[in-house]
Protein backbone atom coordinates (compact mmCIF):
# COMPACT_ATOMS: atom_id res chain seq x y z
CA UNK A 1 0.00 0.00 0.00
CA UNK A 2 1.37 3.17 -0.94
CA UNK A 3 2.01 5.98 1.73
CA UNK A 4 0.26 9.52 0.64
CA UNK A 5 3.67 11.79 1.65
CA UNK A 6 3.49 15.75 2.65
CA UNK A 7 4.13 16.18 -1.27
CA UNK A 8 1.44 14.73 -2.01
CA UNK A 9 -1.67 16.44 -3.28
CA UNK A 10 -5.52 14.94 -3.64
CA UNK A 11 -8.79 14.67 -2.72
CA UNK A 12 -10.45 11.36 -1.26
CA UNK A 13 -14.10 11.18 -1.11
CA UNK A 14 -16.33 9.97 1.62
CA UNK A 15 -19.82 10.43 2.71
CA UNK A 16 -20.65 13.70 4.45
CA UNK A 17 -21.86 13.25 8.41
CA UNK A 18 -21.48 16.52 10.04
CA UNK A 19 -21.02 19.75 8.37
CA UNK A 20 -17.94 21.89 8.98
CA UNK A 21 -14.52 22.77 8.03
CA UNK A 22 -11.64 21.88 9.29
CA UNK A 23 -7.92 22.44 8.73
CA UNK A 24 -4.88 20.54 10.73
CA UNK A 25 -2.41 17.54 10.62
CA UNK A 26 -3.53 13.98 10.98
CA UNK A 27 -3.44 12.38 13.82
CA UNK A 28 -3.46 9.03 12.25
CA UNK A 29 -4.97 6.13 15.44
CA UNK A 30 -3.50 2.64 15.39
CA UNK A 31 -5.66 0.59 17.77
CA UNK A 32 -3.53 -2.95 17.31
CA UNK A 33 -2.32 -4.61 20.23
CA UNK A 34 1.77 -5.06 19.30
CA UNK A 35 2.36 -8.20 17.78
CA UNK A 36 5.43 -8.63 19.38
CA UNK A 37 3.83 -8.71 22.84
CA UNK A 38 0.83 -11.28 21.69
CA UNK A 39 3.82 -13.55 20.63
CA UNK A 40 6.06 -13.16 23.54
CA UNK A 41 2.84 -13.97 25.86
CA UNK A 42 3.69 -17.81 26.99
CA UNK A 43 -0.11 -19.00 27.73
CA UNK A 44 1.16 -22.12 28.22
CA UNK A 45 2.06 -21.76 31.92
CA UNK A 46 -1.57 -21.30 32.41
CA UNK A 47 -4.27 -23.74 33.77
CA UNK A 48 -7.91 -23.48 32.70
CA UNK A 49 -8.70 -22.39 35.85
CA UNK A 50 -5.83 -19.42 36.01
CA UNK A 51 -6.68 -18.40 32.68
CA UNK A 52 -10.11 -18.09 33.44
CA UNK A 53 -9.31 -16.06 36.61
CA UNK A 54 -6.81 -13.75 34.45
CA UNK A 55 -9.89 -13.43 31.95
CA UNK A 56 -12.46 -12.60 34.78
CA UNK A 57 -10.26 -10.15 36.17
CA UNK A 58 -9.41 -8.48 32.53
CA UNK A 59 -12.86 -8.41 31.80
CA UNK A 60 -13.99 -6.77 34.96
CA UNK A 61 -11.36 -3.91 34.23
CA UNK A 62 -12.72 -3.57 30.80
CA UNK A 63 -16.38 -3.39 31.77
CA UNK A 64 -15.20 -0.88 34.36
CA UNK A 65 -13.50 0.92 32.32
CA UNK A 66 -16.24 1.62 29.95
CA UNK A 67 -18.52 2.38 32.83
CA UNK A 68 -16.34 5.07 33.96
CA UNK A 69 -16.35 6.43 30.91
CA UNK A 70 -20.06 6.31 30.55
CA UNK A 71 -20.21 8.09 33.95
CA UNK A 72 -18.74 10.85 32.00
CA UNK A 73 -20.47 11.29 29.03
CA UNK A 74 -23.99 11.57 27.91
CA UNK A 75 -26.81 11.01 25.47
CA UNK A 76 -25.53 8.89 23.01
CA UNK A 77 -22.19 8.44 24.01
CA UNK A 78 -23.10 7.41 27.71
CA UNK A 79 -25.80 4.96 25.83
CA UNK A 80 -22.97 3.29 23.86
CA UNK A 81 -20.73 2.62 26.23
CA UNK A 82 -22.81 1.71 28.50
CA UNK A 83 -23.93 -1.23 26.54
CA UNK A 84 -19.99 -1.93 25.90
CA UNK A 85 -19.88 -2.17 29.56
CA UNK A 86 -22.29 -5.01 29.29
CA UNK A 87 -20.41 -6.46 26.30
CA UNK A 88 -17.26 -6.95 28.13
CA UNK A 89 -18.76 -9.15 31.13
CA UNK A 90 -21.37 -11.13 29.18
CA UNK A 91 -21.83 -14.72 30.20
CA UNK A 92 -22.10 -15.56 26.32
CA UNK A 93 -18.68 -14.24 25.84
CA UNK A 94 -17.12 -16.14 28.56
CA UNK A 95 -18.95 -19.09 28.05
CA UNK A 96 -17.67 -19.18 24.54
CA UNK A 97 -14.02 -18.23 26.26
CA UNK A 98 -13.98 -21.39 28.38
CA UNK A 99 -14.77 -23.40 25.35
CA UNK A 100 -12.30 -22.81 23.34
CA UNK A 101 -9.95 -23.16 26.20
CA UNK A 102 -11.12 -26.58 26.85
CA UNK A 103 -10.07 -26.88 22.58
CA UNK A 104 -6.94 -26.55 24.02
CA UNK A 105 -6.24 -22.99 22.78
CA UNK A 106 -4.42 -20.67 24.93
CA UNK A 107 -6.15 -17.86 26.56
CA UNK A 108 -5.42 -14.81 24.21
CA UNK A 109 -6.08 -17.89 21.15
CA UNK A 110 -9.55 -18.16 23.11
CA UNK A 111 -10.44 -14.94 23.18
CA UNK A 112 -9.80 -13.83 19.72
CA UNK A 113 -11.99 -17.12 18.32
CA UNK A 114 -15.03 -16.61 21.01
CA UNK A 115 -15.15 -12.83 19.80
CA UNK A 116 -14.65 -13.98 16.10
CA UNK A 117 -17.86 -16.28 16.51
CA UNK A 118 -19.44 -13.36 18.20
CA UNK A 119 -18.78 -11.14 15.41
CA UNK A 120 -20.06 -13.86 12.77
CA UNK A 121 -23.43 -13.75 14.32
CA UNK A 122 -23.74 -10.24 14.90
CA UNK A 123 -22.74 -9.39 11.14
CA UNK A 124 -25.10 -11.84 9.92
CA UNK A 125 -28.37 -10.03 12.35
CA UNK A 126 -27.57 -7.01 10.25
CA UNK A 127 -28.26 -3.46 11.30
CA UNK A 128 -27.65 -1.97 14.71
CA UNK A 129 -26.00 -5.66 15.75
CA UNK A 130 -23.71 -5.61 12.89
CA UNK A 131 -22.40 -1.97 14.00
CA UNK A 132 -21.47 -3.50 17.34
CA UNK A 133 -18.91 -5.48 15.81
CA UNK A 134 -16.66 -2.65 15.98
CA UNK A 135 -17.73 -2.30 19.74
CA UNK A 136 -16.56 -6.14 19.91
CA UNK A 137 -13.12 -5.76 17.98
CA UNK A 138 -12.37 -3.19 20.50
CA UNK A 139 -12.87 -4.71 23.88
CA UNK A 140 -10.86 -8.05 21.90
CA UNK A 141 -7.92 -5.24 21.56
CA UNK A 142 -8.45 -3.94 25.24
CA UNK A 143 -8.64 -7.70 26.87
CA UNK A 144 -5.79 -9.15 24.76
CA UNK A 145 -3.97 -6.01 25.40
CA UNK A 146 -3.99 -6.63 29.47
CA UNK A 147 -3.71 -9.86 28.92
CA UNK A 148 -0.56 -9.79 27.69
CA UNK A 149 0.46 -6.59 29.62
CA UNK A 150 0.35 -3.64 27.66
CA UNK A 151 -1.73 -0.83 28.23
CA UNK A 152 -5.29 -0.46 26.58
CA UNK A 153 -5.06 0.71 22.77
CA UNK A 154 -7.10 3.61 22.02
CA UNK A 155 -6.81 7.49 20.52
CA UNK A 156 -3.29 8.78 21.27
CA UNK A 157 -3.86 12.15 23.17
CA UNK A 158 -3.26 15.55 20.42
CA UNK A 159 -0.95 17.43 21.34
CA UNK A 160 -2.15 20.39 18.96
CA UNK A 161 -5.83 20.94 17.43
CA UNK A 162 -6.08 17.78 15.01
CA UNK A 163 -8.11 15.85 12.55
CA UNK A 164 -8.51 12.39 13.74
CA UNK A 165 -8.26 9.52 11.19
CA UNK A 166 -8.65 5.84 11.64
CA UNK A 167 -10.33 2.64 10.27
CA UNK A 168 -12.98 3.11 12.54
CA UNK A 169 -13.71 4.19 15.88
CA UNK A 170 -15.22 2.58 19.10
CA UNK A 171 -17.60 4.45 21.68
CA UNK A 172 -14.85 4.79 23.57
CA UNK A 173 -12.58 6.55 21.60
CA UNK A 174 -14.80 8.92 20.13
CA UNK A 175 -16.79 9.44 23.32
CA UNK A 176 -13.96 11.47 25.62
CA UNK A 177 -12.95 13.28 22.36
CA UNK A 178 -12.19 17.04 23.38
CA UNK A 179 -13.33 19.18 20.21
CA UNK A 180 -11.12 22.12 21.10
CA UNK A 181 -8.31 19.72 19.71
CA UNK A 182 -9.78 17.01 17.67
CA UNK A 183 -11.32 19.65 15.16
CA UNK A 184 -12.89 16.59 12.88
CA UNK A 185 -13.21 12.99 12.42
CA UNK A 186 -12.68 10.92 9.28
CA UNK A 187 -12.52 6.86 9.02
CA UNK A 188 -12.33 4.81 6.14
CA UNK A 189 -15.36 2.63 7.42
CA UNK A 190 -18.55 3.08 8.76
CA UNK A 191 -21.90 4.97 7.17
CA UNK A 192 -23.43 7.84 8.36
CA UNK A 193 -25.78 6.10 11.28
CA UNK A 194 -22.60 4.03 12.70
CA UNK A 195 -21.33 5.15 16.36
CA UNK A 196 -18.49 7.44 15.20
CA UNK A 197 -21.06 9.69 13.05
CA UNK A 198 -23.73 9.51 16.02
CA UNK A 199 -21.22 10.98 18.32
CA UNK A 200 -19.76 13.20 16.58
CA UNK A 201 -22.82 14.97 15.60
CA UNK A 202 -23.36 14.76 19.74
CA UNK A 203 -19.91 16.56 19.85
CA UNK A 204 -20.30 18.68 16.99
CA UNK A 205 -17.56 17.90 14.60
CA UNK A 206 -17.09 18.09 11.35
CA UNK A 207 -17.25 14.19 10.20
CA UNK A 208 -16.65 12.56 7.14
CA UNK A 209 -16.84 8.02 7.15
CA UNK A 210 -16.38 5.36 4.20
CA UNK A 211 -13.17 7.42 3.21
CA UNK A 212 -11.75 5.29 1.04
CA UNK A 213 -8.04 5.43 1.44
CA UNK A 214 -7.43 7.61 4.26
CA UNK A 215 -5.23 5.65 6.16
CA UNK A 216 -2.59 5.58 3.65
CA UNK A 217 -2.33 9.15 5.03
CA UNK A 218 1.26 9.50 6.81
CA UNK A 219 0.64 11.22 10.47
CA UNK A 220 1.28 15.08 10.84
CA UNK A 221 0.39 15.42 6.90
CA UNK A 222 -2.34 18.28 6.52
CA UNK A 223 -5.76 17.99 5.59
CA UNK A 224 -8.46 19.86 4.64
CA UNK A 225 -12.27 18.34 6.09
CA UNK A 226 -15.05 19.30 4.67
CA UNK A 227 -18.68 17.72 6.63
CA UNK A 228 -20.65 18.97 4.10
CA UNK A 229 -19.27 18.23 1.06
CA UNK A 230 -18.17 14.64 2.12
CA UNK A 231 -14.26 15.29 0.88
CA UNK A 232 -10.49 15.09 2.75
CA UNK A 233 -8.32 17.33 1.00
CA UNK A 234 -4.54 16.40 1.21
CA UNK A 235 -1.67 18.60 1.65
CA UNK A 236 -4.19 22.00 0.78
CA UNK A 237 -2.99 25.38 0.21
CA UNK A 238 -2.50 26.19 3.88
CA UNK A 239 -3.57 30.25 3.29
CA UNK A 240 -6.25 29.35 1.05
CA UNK A 241 -7.18 26.24 3.56
CA UNK A 242 -7.07 28.74 6.23
CA UNK A 243 -9.43 31.25 4.96
CA UNK A 244 -11.73 28.90 4.24
CA UNK A 245 -11.94 27.57 7.87
CA UNK A 246 -12.28 31.05 9.24
CA UNK A 247 -15.19 31.89 7.17
CA UNK A 248 -16.83 28.45 8.35
CA UNK A 249 -16.37 29.36 11.78
CA UNK A 250 -17.86 33.07 11.44
CA UNK A 251 -21.00 31.59 9.83
CA UNK A 252 -21.04 28.97 12.48
CA UNK A 253 -20.85 31.41 15.26
CA UNK A 254 -23.59 33.23 13.99
CA UNK A 255 -25.38 29.99 14.11
CA UNK A 256 -25.08 29.85 17.78
CA UNK A 257 -26.89 32.79 17.99
CA UNK A 258 -30.17 31.72 16.72
CA UNK A 259 -32.60 31.53 19.55
CA UNK A 260 -35.83 29.65 17.72
CA UNK A 261 -38.50 29.18 16.72
CA UNK A 262 -38.58 26.99 13.73
CA UNK A 263 -39.63 29.03 11.51
CA UNK A 264 -38.59 29.98 7.39
CA UNK A 265 -37.70 33.02 6.41
CA UNK A 266 -41.61 34.01 5.00
CA UNK A 267 -42.82 32.95 8.19
CA UNK A 268 -44.08 29.01 7.87
CA UNK A 269 -43.40 27.36 11.18
CA UNK A 270 -41.67 24.34 11.54
CA UNK A 271 -41.25 22.39 14.57
CA UNK A 272 -37.47 21.55 15.65
CA UNK A 273 -37.43 18.75 17.86
CA UNK A 274 -35.18 16.43 20.28
CA UNK A 275 -34.49 13.31 19.92
CA UNK A 276 -33.44 11.95 23.57
CA UNK A 277 -33.11 8.08 25.04
CA UNK A 278 -33.54 9.49 29.34
CA UNK A 279 -34.66 12.57 31.48
CA UNK A 280 -31.13 13.35 31.65
CA UNK A 281 -30.48 13.73 27.84
CA UNK A 282 -33.69 15.51 27.72
CA UNK A 283 -32.91 17.89 30.69
CA UNK A 284 -29.57 18.47 28.01
CA UNK A 285 -31.72 19.11 25.38
CA UNK A 286 -33.93 21.82 27.09
CA UNK A 287 -30.93 23.58 28.23
CA UNK A 288 -28.60 23.58 25.32
CA UNK A 289 -30.77 23.78 22.47
CA UNK A 290 -34.16 25.85 21.75
CA UNK A 291 -36.36 23.07 20.89
CA UNK A 292 -39.89 22.55 21.22
CA UNK A 293 -40.34 19.27 22.37
CA UNK A 294 -39.17 15.62 21.54
CA UNK A 295 -39.59 14.02 18.55
CA UNK A 296 -38.43 10.51 19.96
CA UNK A 297 -38.27 9.58 22.88
CA UNK A 298 -36.12 5.84 22.69
CA UNK A 299 -37.49 3.90 25.39
CA UNK A 300 -35.71 1.01 24.86
CA UNK A 301 -32.53 2.46 25.52
CA UNK A 302 -33.63 2.75 28.97
CA UNK A 303 -33.67 -1.03 29.28
CA UNK A 304 -30.86 -2.33 26.90
CA UNK A 305 -29.23 -3.65 30.71
CA UNK A 306 -32.35 -5.10 32.43
CA UNK A 307 -33.04 -8.75 32.43
CA UNK A 308 -36.49 -8.10 33.99
CA UNK A 309 -39.38 -6.01 32.62
CA UNK A 310 -39.60 -2.99 34.38
CA UNK A 311 -42.95 -2.63 36.45
CA UNK A 312 -45.75 -0.21 35.17
CA UNK A 313 -44.77 1.62 38.07
CA UNK A 314 -40.89 1.69 37.06
CA UNK A 315 -41.15 2.34 33.35
CA UNK A 316 -43.50 5.94 34.50
CA UNK A 317 -40.99 6.87 36.64
CA UNK A 318 -38.52 6.92 33.85
CA UNK A 319 -40.85 8.40 31.59
CA UNK A 320 -41.87 10.37 34.04
CA UNK A 321 -38.51 12.30 34.02
CA UNK A 322 -38.44 13.20 30.17
CA UNK A 323 -42.22 14.69 30.08
CA UNK A 324 -41.25 16.82 33.09
CA UNK A 325 -38.58 18.47 31.38
CA UNK A 326 -40.63 19.19 28.94
CA UNK A 327 -43.64 20.60 31.00
CA UNK A 328 -44.53 24.14 29.36
CA UNK A 329 -43.59 26.25 26.44
CA UNK A 330 -40.91 25.88 24.09
CA UNK A 331 -39.02 29.12 22.68
CA UNK A 332 -42.24 29.88 20.58
CA UNK A 333 -44.23 29.99 23.28
CA UNK A 334 -46.05 26.75 21.72
CA UNK A 335 -46.67 24.17 24.24
CA UNK A 336 -43.99 21.18 23.89
CA UNK A 337 -44.80 17.96 23.26
CA UNK A 338 -43.44 14.74 24.07
CA UNK A 339 -43.07 11.56 21.36
CA UNK A 340 -42.70 8.57 23.26
CA UNK A 341 -42.00 5.91 20.64
CA UNK A 342 -42.90 2.42 21.97
CA UNK A 343 -40.03 -0.52 22.53
CA UNK A 344 -37.86 -0.47 19.22
CA UNK A 345 -36.89 -4.36 20.50
CA UNK A 346 -35.55 -7.47 18.87
CA UNK A 347 -32.65 -7.94 16.34
CA UNK A 348 -30.45 -5.05 16.58
CA UNK A 349 -31.24 -3.73 19.94
CA UNK A 350 -31.54 -7.21 22.20
CA UNK A 351 -34.20 -6.62 25.36
CA UNK A 352 -33.37 -9.77 27.84
CA UNK A 353 -37.38 -9.54 28.73
CA UNK A 354 -38.41 -9.17 25.04
CA UNK A 355 -36.59 -10.78 22.07
CA UNK A 356 -37.16 -13.32 20.51
CA UNK A 357 -34.29 -16.07 19.77
CA UNK A 358 -33.11 -18.06 17.03
CA UNK A 359 -34.86 -16.23 14.04
CA UNK A 360 -33.10 -16.90 10.74
CA UNK A 361 -33.17 -13.27 9.86
CA UNK A 362 -33.97 -10.70 12.63
CA UNK A 363 -33.30 -7.63 11.30
CA UNK A 364 -36.44 -8.43 8.92
CA UNK A 365 -38.25 -10.41 11.76
CA UNK A 366 -40.01 -10.43 14.99
CA UNK A 367 -38.87 -6.70 16.39
CA UNK A 368 -40.73 -3.44 17.53
CA UNK A 369 -44.44 -3.71 17.01
CA UNK A 370 -43.99 -6.83 16.25
CA UNK A 371 -43.36 -8.52 19.65
CA UNK A 372 -46.11 -7.22 21.05
CA UNK A 373 -48.48 -9.72 18.71
CA UNK A 374 -47.29 -12.81 20.73
CA UNK A 375 -47.01 -10.55 23.67
CA UNK A 376 -50.20 -8.30 24.06
CA UNK A 377 -49.24 -7.37 27.81
CA UNK A 378 -46.05 -6.05 26.93
CA UNK A 379 -47.53 -3.22 24.82
CA UNK A 380 -50.13 -3.10 27.17
CA UNK A 381 -48.07 -2.33 30.39
CA UNK A 382 -46.13 -0.12 28.67
CA UNK A 383 -48.69 2.25 27.05
CA UNK A 384 -50.39 2.09 30.68
CA UNK A 385 -47.17 3.35 32.12
CA UNK A 386 -46.61 6.52 29.55
CA UNK A 387 -50.25 7.43 30.71
CA UNK A 388 -49.28 7.12 34.34
CA UNK A 389 -46.83 9.30 33.69
CA UNK A 390 -48.37 11.91 31.15
CA UNK A 391 -51.41 12.61 33.51
CA UNK A 392 -48.38 13.21 36.66
CA UNK A 393 -46.15 15.39 34.30
CA UNK A 394 -49.18 17.11 32.75
CA UNK A 395 -46.99 17.16 29.65
CA UNK A 396 -48.89 17.16 25.85
CA UNK A 397 -48.12 13.67 25.12
CA UNK A 398 -47.94 11.45 21.97
CA UNK A 399 -47.17 8.08 21.46
CA UNK A 400 -46.07 6.18 18.42
CA UNK A 401 -45.27 2.46 17.27
CA UNK A 402 -42.14 1.61 15.39
CA UNK A 403 -42.14 -1.15 12.65
CA UNK A 404 -45.50 -0.56 11.20
CA UNK A 405 -46.38 -2.06 7.92
CA UNK A 406 -50.43 -2.46 7.61
CA UNK A 407 -52.73 -0.20 8.33
CA UNK A 408 -54.78 -2.82 10.37
CA UNK A 409 -51.71 -2.89 12.42
CA UNK A 410 -52.02 0.93 12.82
CA UNK A 411 -55.46 0.81 13.60
CA UNK A 412 -55.07 -1.59 16.61
CA UNK A 413 -52.60 0.26 18.14
CA UNK A 414 -54.74 3.75 17.71
CA UNK A 415 -57.18 1.89 19.60
CA UNK A 416 -55.33 0.62 22.61
CA UNK A 417 -53.72 4.53 22.72
CA UNK A 418 -56.29 6.17 22.24
CA UNK A 419 -58.34 4.50 25.23
CA UNK A 420 -55.67 5.98 27.45
CA UNK A 421 -56.22 9.62 25.95
CA UNK A 422 -52.74 10.05 24.23
CA UNK A 423 -52.30 11.19 21.10
CA UNK A 424 -51.42 7.78 18.60
CA UNK A 425 -49.04 7.48 15.54
CA UNK A 426 -47.22 5.85 13.51
CA UNK A 427 -43.38 5.66 12.24
CA UNK A 428 -42.63 5.21 8.51
CA UNK A 429 -39.73 3.01 8.75
CA UNK A 430 -41.05 0.16 6.37
CA UNK A 431 -41.62 0.89 2.57
CA UNK A 432 -45.21 -0.12 2.44
CA UNK A 433 -45.91 2.32 5.56
CA UNK A 434 -45.10 4.91 2.80
CA UNK A 435 -46.74 3.99 0.46
CA UNK A 436 -50.21 3.59 2.25
CA UNK A 437 -49.24 6.96 3.81
CA UNK A 438 -52.67 8.32 3.27
CA UNK A 439 -54.57 5.28 4.72
CA UNK A 440 -52.68 5.15 7.37
CA UNK A 441 -53.36 9.13 8.41
CA UNK A 442 -56.95 7.55 8.50
CA UNK A 443 -56.27 5.60 11.90
CA UNK A 444 -53.90 7.54 13.05
CA UNK A 445 -53.16 11.26 14.00
CA UNK A 446 -49.49 11.57 13.30
CA UNK A 447 -47.00 10.17 11.00
CA UNK A 448 -42.98 10.19 11.84
CA UNK A 449 -40.25 9.20 9.25
CA UNK A 450 -37.54 6.94 10.52
CA UNK A 451 -35.06 7.82 7.83
CA UNK A 452 -32.24 5.40 9.07
CA UNK A 453 -34.64 2.42 9.10
CA UNK A 454 -36.38 3.84 5.75
CA UNK A 455 -33.58 3.95 4.01
CA UNK A 456 -31.95 0.26 4.66
CA UNK A 457 -35.49 -1.21 3.67
CA UNK A 458 -35.86 0.86 0.46
CA UNK A 459 -32.13 0.56 -0.91
CA UNK A 460 -32.15 -3.46 0.39
CA UNK A 461 -28.51 -2.50 1.89
CA UNK A 462 -27.35 -2.89 5.25
CA UNK A 463 -26.78 0.67 6.64
CA UNK A 464 -23.35 -0.63 8.12
CA UNK A 465 -21.86 -1.96 5.40
CA UNK A 466 -18.83 0.64 4.28
CA UNK A 467 -19.15 -0.62 0.67
CA UNK A 468 -22.91 0.07 0.61
CA UNK A 469 -22.69 3.55 2.01
CA UNK A 470 -23.63 5.41 -1.25
CA UNK A 471 -26.98 3.39 -1.00
CA UNK A 472 -27.60 4.03 2.68
CA UNK A 473 -28.04 7.73 2.44
CA UNK A 474 -31.03 9.18 3.25
CA UNK A 475 -30.29 11.41 -0.49
CA UNK A 476 -30.86 8.44 -2.23
CA UNK A 477 -33.96 9.70 -4.96
CA UNK A 478 -36.31 6.19 -3.96
CA UNK A 479 -35.58 7.29 -0.25
CA UNK A 480 -36.96 11.07 -1.41
CA UNK A 481 -40.02 9.62 -3.16
CA UNK A 482 -40.84 7.79 0.24
CA UNK A 483 -40.66 11.00 2.40
CA UNK A 484 -42.63 12.74 -0.62
CA UNK A 485 -45.16 10.41 -0.46
CA UNK A 486 -45.39 10.69 3.56
CA UNK A 487 -45.43 14.32 3.36
CA UNK A 488 -47.70 14.90 1.08
CA UNK A 489 -50.46 12.50 2.20
CA UNK A 490 -50.04 14.48 6.13
CA UNK A 491 -50.67 18.18 3.75
CA UNK A 492 -53.74 16.46 2.40
CA UNK A 493 -54.96 15.02 6.03
CA UNK A 494 -54.09 18.41 7.48
CA UNK A 495 -51.66 15.70 9.92
CA UNK A 496 -48.70 16.80 11.37
CA UNK A 497 -45.88 14.24 9.69
CA UNK A 498 -41.85 14.60 11.22
CA UNK A 499 -38.65 13.23 10.35
CA UNK A 500 -36.96 12.11 13.29
CA UNK A 501 -33.62 9.81 11.26
CA UNK A 502 -30.26 11.35 11.16
CA UNK A 503 -31.63 12.97 8.07
CA UNK A 504 -33.35 15.59 10.14
CA UNK A 505 -29.82 16.81 11.14
CA UNK A 506 -28.67 17.86 7.82
CA UNK A 507 -29.63 21.27 7.20
CA UNK A 508 -29.87 21.08 3.53
CA UNK A 509 -31.88 18.20 3.47
CA UNK A 510 -34.14 19.71 6.13
CA UNK A 511 -34.92 22.56 3.61
CA UNK A 512 -36.27 20.08 1.30
CA UNK A 513 -38.04 18.05 3.49
CA UNK A 514 -39.75 21.28 4.66
CA UNK A 515 -40.45 21.70 0.85
CA UNK A 516 -41.76 18.60 0.78
CA UNK A 517 -44.66 19.41 3.51
CA UNK A 518 -42.64 18.00 6.99
CA UNK A 519 -43.67 19.60 9.99
CA UNK A 520 -41.43 18.70 12.35
CA UNK A 521 -37.65 17.58 12.64
CA UNK A 522 -36.23 16.04 15.07
CA UNK A 523 -32.57 15.66 16.01
CA UNK A 524 -29.74 15.47 18.49
CA UNK A 525 -29.56 18.74 20.26
CA UNK A 526 -26.37 19.59 18.81
CA UNK A 527 -27.65 20.22 15.76
CA UNK A 528 -30.40 21.71 16.12
CA UNK A 529 -29.36 25.35 15.57
CA UNK A 530 -27.66 24.69 12.34
CA UNK A 531 -31.03 23.87 11.07
CA UNK A 532 -32.77 26.04 12.77
CA UNK A 533 -30.23 28.78 11.03
CA UNK A 534 -30.19 27.46 7.90
CA UNK A 535 -34.23 27.29 7.80
CA UNK A 536 -34.67 30.74 8.95
CA UNK A 537 -32.39 32.23 5.81
CA UNK A 538 -34.73 30.62 3.33
CA UNK A 539 -38.46 30.95 2.24
CA UNK A 540 -40.64 28.55 1.50
CA UNK A 541 -40.92 28.42 -1.93
CA UNK A 542 -36.71 28.28 -2.13
CA UNK A 543 -37.29 24.99 0.06
CA UNK A 544 -39.86 23.55 -2.27
CA UNK A 545 -37.34 24.62 -5.28
CA UNK A 546 -34.99 22.46 -3.18
CA UNK A 547 -37.15 19.12 -2.45
CA UNK A 548 -38.24 19.47 -6.40
CA UNK A 549 -34.56 19.74 -7.33
CA UNK A 550 -33.72 17.22 -5.17
CA UNK A 551 -36.78 14.57 -6.18
CA UNK A 552 -35.40 15.28 -9.60
CA UNK A 553 -31.50 14.05 -9.27
CA UNK A 554 -30.42 10.92 -10.49
CA UNK A 555 -27.99 10.25 -7.64
CA UNK A 556 -27.19 11.29 -4.09
CA UNK A 557 -24.22 13.63 -5.04
CA UNK A 558 -26.31 15.39 -7.57
CA UNK A 559 -28.93 15.55 -5.20
CA UNK A 560 -27.49 17.97 -2.81
CA UNK A 561 -25.66 19.48 -5.65
CA UNK A 562 -29.17 20.78 -7.04
CA UNK A 563 -30.73 21.54 -3.50
CA UNK A 564 -27.40 23.95 -2.66
CA UNK A 565 -28.16 25.20 -6.15
CA UNK A 566 -31.40 25.79 -5.40
CA UNK A 567 -31.23 27.42 -2.04
CA UNK A 568 -28.41 29.41 -3.55
CA UNK A 569 -25.69 28.21 -0.78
Amino acid sequence: MAVVTESSSRTLTGTPVVPGLAHGPALVARTDVSPDAIAAFDGSSLTEEAAMERYDEVAGQVGDGFAAKAGKASGAAAEVLTASAGLARDKGLRGAVVKQLKSGDDLVMSVQAAVESFVTIFTGMGGLMAERVTDLRDIERRMIARIVGEPEPGVPEPQQPSVLVAADLAPADTAGLDPQVVVALVTERGGPTSHTAIIARQLGIPCVVGAAGVLEVRGGTRLLVDGVAGTVEIEPDADEADGRVAADREQRAALASWAGPGVTADGKPIRLLANVADGESARAAVSSAPVEGVGLFRTELCFLNQADEPTVEEQAEIYGQVLTAFAGQGPGERDQYVVIRTLDAGSDKPLAFANLTGEENPALGVRGLRLSFGNPGLMERQLDAVALASKAAGTETWVMAPMVATVAEAADFADQVRARGLKPGVMVEVPSAALLAHRMLEVVDFLSIGTNDLTQYTMAADRMATDLAHLTDAWQPAVLQLIAITAEAGVQAGKSVGVCGEAAADPVLACCLVGMGITSLSMAAAAVRPVGAQLGAVTSDQCEEAAEAALAASDPMAAREAARAALAL
